[in-house]
């Protein structure tokens, strides 16, 4: 048994059962991936994937009980490598970190500015992305954190813990109507609407509130990006509904901004890892700078509660 035959069954699954796909991801051969996996499993004794052909389908169902565990083996893998590295090179190394670009464009840069004097030799790597994209690519280990809004609670392999609230405001022209009465939902409904895109920094609650009220707002426009919606805003093309802190009144000169907390709600930024992921000095260190109340004490008991309840869980089952 070696690792390369481990990494061939996990990519596999990851890939859809794509063998092509499989060898260009672990820069081999679709005959090489083949043999590590008809290897292993002549090893096991053991069929692990479903077979049309020569096509794999899907896992069988030893398959399914095994992948579990050749996932934490290349994990505790991962792992070693990072408390070698801890004790080798301790203030240098590479840290990944995935965002929405709210996050990225507002909330991170005083962290990342902190973290780059405190830990110069430390390479820093920043993925702009949905929050279904940042979860998948903290499960497959390609990036240390992740922030958004949406998304990371869905994923027990993921432990998300709460950063900031914060609640969405309503962007317009100077001049415009809706800056004479107080806003309601009745209100906005009649104006066409440029906002985020689904899943993307609290559009679900947005969606929710008006649903609630039975109304049937005119998405002019969505986007990922708050630099987007303000643009079209300023256009003219109609009213932007963002996070608040992608308002500045300093900076956007041309745009008024009235609190939407009202209608909208409170929505919560969250930090997710990977359980059981190793994390080095640096990461807590990052982790701390963004959110002040998540000290290296509360993450780790936050890994460790995480870990107790999936092992109960297990036992349960």
């Amino acid at each position: 048994m070696n690792f390369q035959q481990l990494r061939s069954v996990r990519e596999a699954v990851r890939c859809g059962f794509n063998l092509t796909e499989v060898a260009y991801t672990l820069h081999t051969s679709q005959p090489g991936v083949s043999r590590q996996i008809r290897e292993l499993e002549e090893e096991l004794g053991i069929e692990l994937f479903v077979r049309a052909g020569k096509r794999l389908t899907g896992l069988t169902e030893p398959g399914s009980h095994v992948l579990p565990i050749i996932e934490r083996m290349l994990m505790e893998s991962a792992n070693l490598r990072q408390a070698g590295q801890e004790f080798v090179a301790q203030d240098s190394g590479l840290l990944s970190i995935a965002a929405t670009h709210s996050q990225a464009r507002y909330a991170m840069p005083v962290a990342v500015q902190e973290f780059r004097i405190q830990f110069p030799n430390v390479k820093l790597h920043l993925h702009q992305c949905s929050p279904k994209q940042i979860a998948q690519m903290l499960l497959s280990g390609e990036v240390d954190v992740g922030i958004a809004t949406e998304a990371l609670t869905e994923y027990p392999q993921l432990v998300a813990l709460p950063c900031y609230r914060w609640t969405h405001s309503v962007i317009v022209p100077p001049g415009h109507p809706l800056l004479d009465a107080p806003l309601t939902l009745e209100a906005l409904a009649a104006w066409p609407l440029i906002t985020y895109d689904n899943g993307f920094t609290g559009r679900n609650r947005i969606d929710e509130a008006f649903e609630q009220r039975g109304l049937h707002p005119n998405i002019a426009l969505a986007a990922m990006d708050a630099d987007v919606i303000k643009t079209y805003v300023e256009l003219g093309l109609g009213v932007g509904i963002v996070a608040g802190i992608a308002y500045d009144a300093e900076r956007d000169l041309t745009l008024r901004s009235l609190d939407a907390g009202r209608l909208f709600g409170i929505n919560l930024t969250r930090l997710a890892i990977r359980r059981g992921s190793y994390l080095r000095k640096y990461v807590y260190a990052f982790i701390e700078s963004f959110a002040p109340t998540l000290t290296r004490a509360v993450v780790e008991q936050a890994l460790g509660d995480q870990g107790k309840a999936a092992e109960a869980s297990h036992y349960e089952i």
